[in-house]
C-alpha cells in the first residue's frame, strides 16, 4: 500500500505539490462548462383561483357596465383577496380590465351548439291553487310573457314547474312562439307534454324524469335543478315565480333537509335564483325559504303582489349581464368558503353568492 492509503502500481507516486498554469486553465474552463450544462430549476407557484359572478346593477335595478378588477372588493372566509380580472358576459360587451381573453374564454366556453349561445334562463313556476295565490300566479305569468321580449336571439329560456312534483315543459330553447303559448295557459291549463331534447345546451338530457316525478318537495326540485344544469358552461339564472318553501313550527322556519344540498349544487353550477313572490301579502313565513335561496346564490327576493312591473324591470337589469371575477384564494383554501364581494369605489348594488370553492389555476 502506498502513502495516504493510495494503491500503486510500479512506483510510489508523489502527489503533485504545484499545478502548472495550463492545467489549471484546463480545470477552470472545465467547470465553468460543467455549470453552463447543469440543469436549471425554475419554481412553479401553483395559486389556487376562484370564479365569481358579481352582477351589479343601480338604485333602479340597471346594470352597471365599464368595472374592472379595481372596483371590486372580495373577502374569502373574511380574508382580502386580489381581483385579478373581471370581465363582463352580457349585453352592451366594454373593454375591461387586461388580461380577460384566456379565463374568460374557458370559463365561457362553447356549449356545443351549432349557433351562439347567450342566457340560459329558467322558468320555475310553483302552483298553487290557493287564493292567496294563484292570482299573483296569473299576474306574473302575463308579466313572464312580457319579458320575453328582451331576450335575444341567442338567449336559451327552460320551462318548469312544481306542484305536487317537478315538470317540464320545455327544454332550453329561443322559440319565442312556443314559450309564448306556455305561459299563456299551459302552465296553468294544460299538461306538461313530453318534452323532447334539444340540442345542446339542455336540462332535459340531465334531468331524470323518475326522479323528478319522485321530487315531492321545493328544496329537491332545486337539487335535481342544480346538478342538471351544473356541467353547462357559463353562470345561469333560475326565476322563481312562487310562495315560498320551508317547514313552519312555532320557533321559525325550517328548511327540509335537501336545502342544503340544493344550495351546494346550485353554487357549483353557478346558478342564481331570483325569487319573485306571488303571494298576495305583505309578510307571510314561507317568504323565508325563497328569500334564502336568493341570497345564498346571488339573485334576489321581490314581492310582487304592490308593483310586479318594478320587479320585472329590476329582474331584466340583473339578468343583462355579469361580471366573471378571476380571485386569488388565500393558501390552502379547500372545499366550500364564504365569500363577500362589494364595490371598491362608487355606489351599486352587487348580487353574488356567499360561498365558494377554488379550482387549481397554473
Amino acid at each position: 500500500m502506498c502513502r495516504a492509503g493510495r494503491k500503486c502500481y510500479g512506483r510510489a507516486v508523489e502527489p503533485p505539490r504545484f499545478i502548472t498554469l495550463p492545467v489549471a486553465v484546463a480545470l477552470a474552463c472545465g467547470t465553468l462548462y460543467a455549470q453552463e450544462q447543469a440543469p436549471r430549476f425554475h419554481e412553479r407557484v401553483d395559486v389556487a383561483r376562484v370564479v365569481v359572478d358579481a352582477r351589479v346593477v343601480d338604485d333602479r335595478g340597471n346594470p352597471i357596465l365599464g368595472l374592472s378588477a379595481d372596483d371590486f372588493a372580495v373577502k374569502i372566509n373574511r380574508k382580502i383577496c386580489r381581483v385579478e380580472t373581471a370581465a363582463w358576459i352580457g349585453e352592451h360587451d366594454t373593454t375591461v380590465s387586461a388580461p380577460v381573453a384566456s379565463p374568460a374564454a374557458s370559463a365561457e366556453g362553447s356549449s356545443g351548439s351549432a349557433g351562439p349561445i347567450g342566457r340560459l334562463v329558467v322558468f320555475l313556476f310553483q302552483k298553487d291553487l290557493d287564493p292567496s295565490r294563484i292570482a299573483g300566479l296569473m299576474r306574473m305569468l302575463m308579466r313572464s310573457r312580457d319579458f320575453l321580449g328582451s331576450l335575444t336571439p341567442a338567449d336559451r329560456v327552460a320551462v318548469l314547474s312544481f306542484d305536487s312534483h317537478l315538470k317540464v315543459w320545455t327544454d332550453f330553447t329561443n322559440d319565442r312562439d312556443e314559450l309564448t303559448r306556455i305561459l299563456q295557459h299551459g302552465v296553468l291549463l294544460d299538461r306538461p307534454p313530453l318534452a323532447p331534447r334539444r340540442s345542446e345546451p339542455s336540462i332535459v338530457d340531465r334531468l331524470d324524469p323518475e326522479q323528478a316525478n319522485h321530487a315531492y318537495g321545493m328544496e329537491r326540485a332545486l337539487l335535481l335543478i342544480g346538478r342538471a344544469l351544473e356541467s353547462l358552461p357559463g353562470s345561469k339564472s333560475i326565476v322563481l315565480v312562487g310562495h315560498g318553501f320551508g317547514h313552519y313550527t312555532p320557533d321559525g322556519v325550517f328548511m327540509e333537509a335537501d336545502y342544503e344540498p340544493a344550495r351546494r349544487a346550485l353554487v357549483a353550477a353557478r346558478a342564481s335564483v331570483f325569487s319573485l313572490d306571488v303571494t298576495d301579502a305583505d309578510y307571510h313565513s314561507l317568504e323565508a325559504g325563497l328569500q334564502m335561496v336568493s341570497e345564498e346564490t346571488g339573485g334576489f327576493y321581490a314581492r310582487t303582489h304592490i308593483f310586479p312591473g318594478q320587479a320585472m324591470r329590476r329582474l331584466s337589469g340583473a339578468l343583462a349581464g355579469y361580471y366573471v371575477l378571476f380571485v386569488e384564494a388565500p393558501d390552502d383554501i379547500r372545499g366550500e368558503h364564504d365569500v363577500e364581494v362589494k364595490l371598491s369605489r362608487g355606489k351599486g348594488t352587487v348580487l353574488a353568492t356567499t360561498s365558494v370553492s377554488p379550482r387549481s389555476e397554473q
